[in-house]
């Protein structure tokens, strides 16, 4: 039997939505063992002074495994 923990989860990108995905993930991989899934909560976009898009950040729920 395993048993699976949530842990949430927020990351930034001056690129894109994909590249915030992909940044946090990858550093939530240095930390959590076993990860297997991630769920994209909530995607949103920080503007600068004249309206546009300066930053993309994602809010996502990872799912790993833990271990004896």
């Amino acid at each position: 039997m395993s048993v699976a923990r949530i842990t949430e989860i927020k990351s930034t990108s001056t690129k894109s939505f994909d590249d915030a995905i992909r940044t946090g993930l990858a550093r939530a991989n240095k930390k959590l063992q076993n990860m297997k899934s991630a769920w994209i909560e909530n995607q949103e976009v920080m503007l600068d002074d004249e309206g546009n898009v300066a930053e993309y950040r994602v809010q996502m729920k990872v799912t790993f495994v833990l271990t004896d």
